[in-house]
């Protein structure tokens, strides 16, 4: 019995082509004019490690690096959305600024724990990303002065950027900290602390009243050495007395202090 010989297979349909096979510019076109959502996934795909390299740009200890994959992400989906391919160009020269934009409109608007200026903002991160660059060629941080030659950008201003940067992240109470004495604890224990200091606004106030009784030569004394902590010799030479003088201004005028005082606080 003779076969019938085998019909040929219809030609494959553009849109049920296989999108793995086709070059940039074809799926585009299925995906623009057909609206073939295998094609923008395709697309979605191939360009995800320029995502991933343009996220590292700003990845740090205080930024997890998947959450700006997932920023990255968006702003290429974005970008396959937004590409005309009619003009021409290559598709990876419009996606980097948008990509890059999506990641800076993320540390802007939501990357910060503070109001920052975005003048302020933008330095910070142009700060940031160089200090990181330059870590991972030289393997070390660099110094301000390094910054600074590499940007382009005067001391003042990486200062500027560093000291803004310092603001993109607020610090847990739970973090841990160890204090002058080497004993740990959280950072929320330095705070509700009773201050030694506030026994010492009585006896300020006190020494203050008491010292209305004293003469105007004597305040002034005191003042002197005291306050501006000169000698007893630049005392005397200033205010036109002996050395032995003033010593014996001191004696009373500090004197008569204890005794104010005491009173005052007996009151």
């Amino acid at each position: 019995m003779q076969l019938a010989p085998s019909l040929p297979r219809p030609a494959t349909s553009p849109l049920e082509a296989s999108p793995r096979g086709a070059d940039v510019n074809q799926l585009f076109e299925r995906w623009q004019k057909h609206g073939d959502h295998g094609a923008r996934d395709e697309l979605v795909s191939r360009f995800l490690p320029l995502a991933r390299k343009l996220a590292r740009r700003y990845a740090g200890a205080r930024e997890p690096f998947d959450d700006l994959m997932q920023v990255a992400s968006l702003g290429l989906v974005k970008a396959v959305d937004r590409f005309d391919a009619g003009r021409g160009t290559a598709f990876s020269s419009f996606a980097v600024p948008t990509i890059l934009g999506e990641l800076k409109r993320y540390f802007r608007d939501l990357g910060w724990s503070v109001h920052v200026p975005r003048g302020a903002q933008e330095l910070a991160l142009k700060v940031e990303e160089a200090r990181q660059q330059l870590t991972a060629r030289t393997g070390r941080a660099p110094t301000v002065n390094e910054l600074a030659e590499y940007l382009e950008l005067s001391i003042e201003d990486v200062l500027e950027g560093l000291e803004t940067g310092a603001a993109h992240h607020a610090v847990s109470l739970d973090t841990p900290r160890e204090d002058s004495e080497e004993e740990s604890g959280t950072l929320a224990d330095a705070f509700g602390r009773e201050d030694e200091r506030f026994e010492l606004v009585d006896v300020s106030v006190s020494i203050a009243a008491a010292a209305q009784s004293l003469s105007v030569r004597e305040r002034h004394v005191l003042a002197l050495r005291f306050v501006e902590d000169r000698t007893q010799t630049e005392i005397a030479e200033q205010i036109g007395v002996s050395q032995m003088q003033v010593s014996r201004i001191l004696r009373r005028a500090v004197a008569r202090l204890q005794d104010l005082t005491q009173l005052t606080q007996e009151l």
